[in-house]
């Protein structure tokens, strides 16, 4: 008598039945896709350099979480709904720049605001540069896929940030000319004092290896200090000084950063049902945040007509950090 079992084939990926119905296309694209074989990161000896990388700063971090792939993002994106999204905002940016510079909007700027571009506006894309290279660490080192492509797409973001600018150097450079633009950069990036901070931030940032001080760095601190500073109080002093076309860029880029917020958000309430890790993300969050206030004074000391500029980016980012504990 044949006593064999017959198994009834799934109807979905094994790791997704257990919720008995249909998964959507986010979670069936986007879940369980790291290789660990047999606890062995990439399928690789666990004595080579990598796989003691992985294992010292991924598994062995003190943010624990008994599964991180139960994490995910509250904008449910995957590659084909971010390129679909992000193709529209491209569209909507590219048009901000064909329109104003039909208007020749460059020639109407005055040489004082000029100057203030050239020193800090046209270097961040050094600043974009480093945050896109650390989303892009933190991607690679994450626990779990969802929470990897959440920083792909932020890192595909800060690219997206860095090549407007060049862009805007570009321009700038056509239609002004002795301010230095496509010309000084690297020398402000590298010896000016409103830059010195943020670049100290973000070079130590790139050298926070353990995937979740990496995080906590990064989308906890870093980003929201340069949000509030370089984008939205740069953009408030272009807005007093006729510069409407910085503002509405700005604006675009700033609704990137809510969306980034909003899955940094998603990430620290799941880590928050282990007890002890409040603690750990404050402690990282006192850490790091001394360097972002000096960034933000360093920068906003150099800001024109913005009253109280470092004080209210300050407390702008403080008030996020606090929401994270309260949600």
């Amino acid at each position: 008598m044949d006593n064999t079992e017959v198994l009834k084939p799934l109807k979905t990926w094994s790791h997704l039945s257990a919720r008995r119905r249909k998964p959507s296309e986010y979670e069936v694209v986007s879940t369980n896709l790291h290789i660990r074989a047999n606890g062995e990161p990439f399928e690789l000896d666990p004595n080579v350099f990598l796989s003691q990388w992985y294992k010292k700063n991924c598994d062995a971090s003190p943010l624990k979480h008994p599964d991180w792939n139960s994490f995910r993002d509250p904008d449910g994106l995957i590659y084909r709904t971010y390129n679909m999204m992000q193709d529209g905002g491209e569209t909507y940016v590219r048009g901000l720049f064909d329109q104003f510079n039909e208007r020749e909007h460059d020639k109407g700027l005055s040489p004082y605001w000029a100057g203030t571009l050239a020193r800090l506006y046209t270097p961040s894309r050094y600043l974009f540069h480093t945050l896109q290279m650390c989303s892009a660490y933190l991607a690679q080192m994450a626990p779990a896929s969802t929470i990897s492509l959440c920083a792909s797409f932020q890192g595909a973001d800060s690219f997206r940030w860095l090549s407007h600018t060049a862009y805007r150097t570009k321009e700038l450079s056509l239609a002004i000319e002795g301010k230095g633009f496509g010309v000084d950069e690297r020398h402000y990036w590298e010896n000016d004092i409103a830059w010195q901070g943020f670049r100290e931030l973000m070079e130590r940032t790139l050298t926070a290896y353990d995937w979740a001080e990496c995080f906590v760095a990064l989308n906890l601190v870093a980003k929201p200090a340069i949000e509030e500073t370089v984008l939205r109080k740069l953009g408030e002093a272009a807005s007093h000084n006729g510069d409407t076309l910085f503002g509405l860029v700005a604006d675009a880029e700033l609704a990137d950063g809510v969306r980034h917020r909003r899955w940094a958000s998603a990430l620290v309430k799941l880590a928050l049902d282990v007890p002890d890790n409040a603690n750990v993300i404050k402690e990282w969050i006192a850490k790091w945040q001394p360097l972002a206030d000096h960034a933000i004074d360093a920068f906003c000391t150099a800001l024109p007509d913005v009253p109280d500029a470092a004080e209210k980016a300050k407390r702008s980012t403080l008030s996020f950090q606090h929401s994270l504990f309260d949600q």
